[in-house]
């Protein structure tokens, strides 16, 4: 094992320890920058400490280091300066610190053996690797022993030794026959840890002459032979025929018979042994042992539990194996090796060491001229190590001197640094079981600004979305950074920018009127640099119609619309999807444009169809539902559930099984899909049918589990498509014995309702599950990581315990087992549960306010620690409240709001706050129980904002050229006031606004009489209030100034006037008699032709047919083509004949004597007569109606 390392260069033994590179001031991990960058030498890759070559192959030690300049390698070997040049074997790769050793072309392996340590260095620093310790492989032949043949009695143990040569690293064993077969291994014969072979007894069967030990060395790919080994194992019946002239009747080996006998260990031996482990490594303890019969392995750690997760068992549990050991595994294993005839057992006493391991490992150090910092190297272990420090490879005690440097303990501290105080820094942490070493450097920069965002860069963002600008930025000292809009542009700042400390400008809702060019600047002392970039603003993507739910019968056809709108300059790309999945690899499914079409729709397209669309920038989506149902029925078939089951029997009756079989009822056109089979408890729930299993249905007989204790009925239900059928009739019953409960109850909790109480709950077993009767509970607790005995306590059939006397809020293991009077359930496992929760005793601490706007404040804290919140950590509640306004020094009612913070944040954002006033705020903790006391008041000051409008503008006192103006105050002032602004322009007849005039008010005026003004004019005001932050929202209001008192001496109302009233009366009187002489002389017209000849015929309605052209008279009337109303014509002696039909072709225009053709067509007035007819029906015989003529106006 490695010893303490020292001091010296020569015996120091360094492990890597790389880290990024973290400080005071960070450095981007950009390519570029970093090439640019001066930095000490950082070690990237080497050989392990512990190095073993295979003798045959070229040896190659790696060395690989970065650093700015390129560092250059040295080596060291066995403490001495190795001198590379002067060794025609060895060679430095270029550009790097490998060595490479040629061995195949005559080099010896055993000549380079040693120690060998690389060294990178620049012009600021060294560092070095770990100690490498180079050792060939060695895989040297077994030592010629002559072996004699064991003669063994059936019984009896034995055991094979291997003791396989040392070689390097040690061989792996294996025992094998001539035919190169492993021998099997079993509880009663085993290899063990050093290899031997051991028989616990042996059997006829293990006679054999070919036991060979082989021995396989990984490096050399080479398997060693040991002679093989005989064994010849005598039964007691044939012992005296074959050594009875050899032995006398006194002998062992006389012919007694195979007794069996009690355990006996073959190793370890003795009662007691020690073992030293290493913390992380793996633990192995090993008991074997001999007896008849075979006797069984069982470990145990005494006071303790084995670790669970870590722990396992190999070679029949001969080996117990726990991993990744800690010191909590110290302690005493104790194996037990038994059989029928007695026990015996070996206690190993185990101490869990520790080589160094790391606390907390230093970092990598970067700081500017005059910066402050601190290396830190802390480390534990068993014992605890010791801490040195080495500074390029040198121990810091002989180190030049660094005024910037001071050594204290595992700590080194720096102040104000130069450019010269940069090197690479070396921390040992030893113990007697191994070291630990670290590289760090402290690198001192001196660098103007430079900002690594690209030029010219374009954001595109949508708009009311974050826009993050980006300004990466690196510099010693660190740069402040100021951002610009356009080229031009004034220094940006105010609420509505976030400036983010790793130079990023964030606009929280960026608007198109954001978009443009911005400009980061970055300044230090040695120098500024900026650059620009651009920010565009896009519309969101919308989808203005969505999909919508639809009904379909199968095997139709279905649409989905999905339209979108989206910014002209964005791809958009549509998305569907069925059920979260793509949609099915299917021709029936056509994705248009702006839809997606389903044709010959199934059952299985039943589902939520999704439209997703994405652009480069954002994205949406709408969903609907498709619902498929089936087609009409056809009538032929009818389909229906099937018939229950009949002709229930049980056969085959055990303790937990039993054999149930039954006839299917009809299936009425469906097939049988499978049968249910349920059962009742009639012991413990009559009346309840519960699910017991499912077969398919061409199975009509199932084997059935059964519990003890339950009184079985069954019955089976049969299921088809269509549904299930009605439950058969029940079984007979079938009564189960008693038996201890298999199972435990679930849901086992431990939660205290108060301070001093643990309340223990479950659910408790159903009554079939409790296989018997007298059913309890077995109630343990105990505290956790304290080595407690177990509390128990057994309780009746209930689902609740409460344990009293209890610390608050401490970790119990929980179990509950049940037991009935045939005995106990298996052994449960354990659960954690808490005690009961109490008050926080400790309130936040450190609360600090950073005021971010006017209206948003950010709160900061410590975190409480977890022992004073005296229970579950449910989050931290501030509490603020207004003191006052700082405009009005007025007081009003508090009014607290509460935010609150879940888990364990340490800062909180305080919205919607006043401007310009006064807040008080404090932080309380929450746990399960309620909140802790609050943390003193912290009173903060929000800055001034820009006022509300003016509570009110009235105009009054208008004259001809002058009007009077009057204000209050803003309601919410934000601030000082310090002055009013007003605005205000003519608008003319046709609304036209006139040229805007100015007026700078001082914010202690009322009111205001503006003159000058033009008469008889309409003005607009516009009037808003100034704080020193801005202006605010305005207020509008228009007023009139009165005209001309002469011209209004002459403007009379001429409506009043008596003569106009007379002239508009006579310009109506005469429009009225014009309008009436129209209508006579539109109504009037002259008679018709056949006018003589109609007046002389009784019966107006008959005319005769004229013979040449089988047409009516020339009568005609202006309604020709409209239905007439009844008693529009009547005979001359001014009377109504019955007979006349209301539907007669008279109350048409037609006579009711028409002539017919041969054909069957009707000869009247339409067959010629209508191209005759005047265009307009004015020519009527009717005497006009005034009536009519109104109708005819209208």
């Amino acid at each position: 094992m490695m010893k303490k390392m020292s001091m010296s260069t020569s015996k120091t033994s360094l492990v890597l320890f790389l880290c990024q590179i973290i400080s005071a001031l960070d450095v981007p991990l950009d390519s570029k920058l970093l090439e640019e960058l001066s930095q000490p030498p950082t070690i990237t890759q080497q050989s392990p400490k512990d190095y073993i070559v295979d003798p045959r192959e070229n040896i190659v030690i790696q060395c690989e280091a970065k650093g700015k300049p390129p560092p250059s390698f040295s080596w060291t070997r066995n403490g001495t300066h190795f001198d590379i040049d002067k060794d025609a074997q060895v060679t430095m790769k270029p550009n790097s610190g490998t060595l490479v050793i040629n061995i195949m072309n005559g080099g010896k392996a055993e000549a380079y053996e040693g120690v060998y340590q690389c060294t990178a260095r620049n012009e600021r620093g060294a560092a070095v690797s770990n100690n490498i310790v180079i050792r060939p492989s060695r895989s040297p032949l077994w030592t010629k022993e002559k072996l004699e043949p064991n003669h063994v009695r059936e019984g009896d143990s034995l055991v094979l030794h291997c003791r396989p040569p040392v070689g390097l690293p040690p061989p792996i064993i294996f025992w094998m026959d001539n035919a190169f077969q492993r021998l099997p291994q079993s509880e009663r014969v085993s290899q063990g840890l050093n290899g031997d072979l051991y028989f616990s007894n042996v059997q006829p069967e293990d006679t054999r002459e070919d036991y060979i030990c082989y021995a396989r060395f990984n490096h050399t790919q080479t398997i060693q032979q040991k002679q093989p080994i005989s064994v010849k194992v005598f039964s007691m019946d044939s012992l005296n025929d074959t050594i009875a002239a050899n032995l006398s009747d006194t002998d062992i080996y006389g012919a007694k018979p195979v007794t069996e006998r009690q355990p006996v260990l073959l190793t370890p031996t003795g009662s007691t042994s020690t073992k030293v482990e290493l913390r992380g490594n793996v633990l192995l303890l090993e008991c074997i042992a001999a007896g008849l019969p075979t006797p069984v392995i069982r470990w145990i750690k005494e006071g303790g539990e084995l670790p669970a997760n870590r722990t396992f068992f190999e070679n029949f549990k001969k080996t117990l194996k726990i991993i990744d050991v800690s010191e909590a595994d110290s302690g005493n294993y104790k194996c037990i090796a038994r059989n029928a005839l007695g026990s015996v057992h070996h206690v190993i006493s185990v101490t869990v060491k520790a080589a160094p391991y790391w606390i907390t490992a230093p970092r990598n150090l970067v700081l500017s001229p005059g910066e402050d910092g601190t290396l830190i190297c802390r480390a534990n272990g068993s014992p605890k190590p010791s801490i040195s420090w080495l500074a390029n490879g040198v121990p810091i005690a002989i180190a030049p001197e660094d005024p910037s440097r001071k050594v204290d303990g595992d700590t080194i501290i720096f102040s104000h640094v130069q450019e010269r105080s940069s090197a690479v820094y070396q921390c040992n942490a030893s113990n007697e079981y191994g070291y630990l070493l670290a590289n760090a450097f402290v690198n001192v920069l001196a660098e103007p600004p430079r900002i690594l965002t690209p030029a010219n860069k374009l954001y595109q963002v949508i708009a009311d979305s974050p826009a993050l600008l980006d300004c990466a930025y690196f510099g010693s000292p660190k740069p402040e950074i100021e951002w610009f809009k356009g080229v031009k542009g004034s220094i940006l700042r105010g609420n509505e920018y976030v400036f983010h400390d790793n130079g990023t400008l964030e606009i929280p809702v960026a608007q198109k009127s954001n978009a443009g060019t911005y400009t980061c600047v970055a300044r230090n002392e040695l120098g500024k640099i900026q650059n620009e970039v651009q920010l565009e603003i896009k519309d969101p993507t919308m989808i203005i119609k969505q999909p919508e739910y639809k009904v379909i019968q199968r095997y139709g056809q279905v649409s989905f619309e999905c339209i979108i709108k989206h910014d002209s300059t964005l791809l958009p790309t549509v998305t569907w999807l069925k059920d979260n999945d793509e949609l099915p690899d299917d021709e029936r499914f056509l994705v248009g444009k702006d839809n997606l079409t389903i044709m010959n729709v199934t059952d299985k397209d039943d589902g939520t169809y999704t439209c997703i669309v994405n652009t480069t920038l954002d994205s949406v989506s709408a969903s609907a539902v498709l619902t498929v149902v089936a087609a009409p029925p056809t009538p032929a078939i009818i389909y229906a559930r099937p018939n229950p089951p009949f002709d229930l029997e049980l056969t085959g009756q055990l303790e937990r099984s039993i054999d149930l079989s039954w006839i299917p009822g009809d299936e009425n056109n469906s097939p049988i899909t499978s049968f249910v089979v349920e059962f009742e408890d009639a012991l413990h729930e009559p009346g309840v049918w519960r699910y017991q299993t499912e077969v398919p249905g061409t199975q009509t007989m199932a084997q059935l589990k059964l519990s003890p204790y339950v009184n079985y009925s069954f019955r089976v239900i049969a299921v088809n498509r269509i549904g299930r059928s009605q439950p058969s009739e029940p079984s007979e019953q079938y009564l189960t014995k008693s038996a201890s409960p298999d199972e435990n109850p679930a849901n086992v909790q431990g939660i205290g309702s108060e301070p001093d109480n643990l309340v223990i709950t479950w659910e408790p077993l159903k009554g079939f599950q409790s296989n018997g009767p007298g059913l309890q509970y077995k109630v343990s607790w105990r505290q956790k990581d304290v080595d407690d005995e177990w509390t128990s306590v057994i309780v009746a059939n209930v689902s609740k315990y409460i344990v009293s006397g209890t610390p608050t809020f401490v970790p119990y293991e929980v179990k509950v087992q049940a037991l009935n009077d045939l005995g106990y359930a298996p052994e449960p496992s354990e659960v954690i549960g808490h005690s009961g929760e109490d008050l926080p005793m400790v309130a936040p601490g450190n609360v600090q306010v950073h005021v971010i706007n006017s209206t948003l404040a950010k709160v900061h804290w410590d975190p409480v620690p977890l022992k004073s919140v005296r229970g579950h950590l449910q989050g931290y509640k501030v509490y603020y409240w207004k003191v006052q306004s700082l405009s009005r020094r007025s007081r009003r009612h508090i009014e607290k709001k509460i935010l609150t913070f879940r888990g364990n944040k340490t800062f909180g954002m305080l919205p919607g706050l006043e401007p310009y006033s006064s807040y008080k705020l404090n932080v309380r903790v929450v746990n399960g129980k309620g909140e802790g006391p609050a943390s003193p008041d912290k009173v903060f000051k929000t800055p001034e904002g820009v006022p509300s409008s003016p509570s009110f503008l009235k105009i009054t006192n208008p004259t001809l050229d002058s009007l009077t103006l009057e204000w209050g105050s803003p309601t919410h002032p934000n601030g000082v006031l310090t002055s009013y602004t007003l605005k205000f322009q003519p608008i003319n007849n046709t609304h036209e606004l006139g040229p805007l005039v100015e007026i700078r008010i001082p914010a202690n005026e009322s009111s205001l009489i503006l003159k000058n003004l033009n008469y008889s004019t309409r003005y607009k005001f516009y009037f808003n209030a100034q704080t020193s932050v801005g202006s605010g929202s305005q207020i509008t209001e228009e007023a009139v100034t009165i005209m001309d008192e002469a011209m209004a001496s002459r403007q009379v109302d001429i409506a009043t006037q008596g003569w106009f009233i007379g002239l508009m009366c006579a310009v109506a009187l005469l429009i009225l008699i014009l309008l009436i002489v129209c209508f006579i002389r539109r109504n009037k017209g002259g008679k018709y032709p056949v006018k003589e000849k109609e007046d002389a015929h009784a019966d107006p309605e008959i005319q005769p047919m004229k013979e040449d052209d089988g047409t009516f008279g020339e009568y005609s009337d202006a309604e020709d083509h409209k239905p007439l109303k009844k008693g529009s014509r009547t005979p001359s002696d001014r009377t109504v004949k019955k007979e006349d039909s209301d539907d007669s072709l008279v109350d048409y225009g037609e006579g009711v004597n028409g002539q017919f053709n041969e054909d069957g067509s009707f000869i009247g007035q339409y067959s010629g007569k209508k191209e005759k007819e005047p265009a307009e029906g004015n020519e009527s015989s009717e005497a006009p109606s005034p009536v009519n003529a109104m109708n005819s106006f209208v």
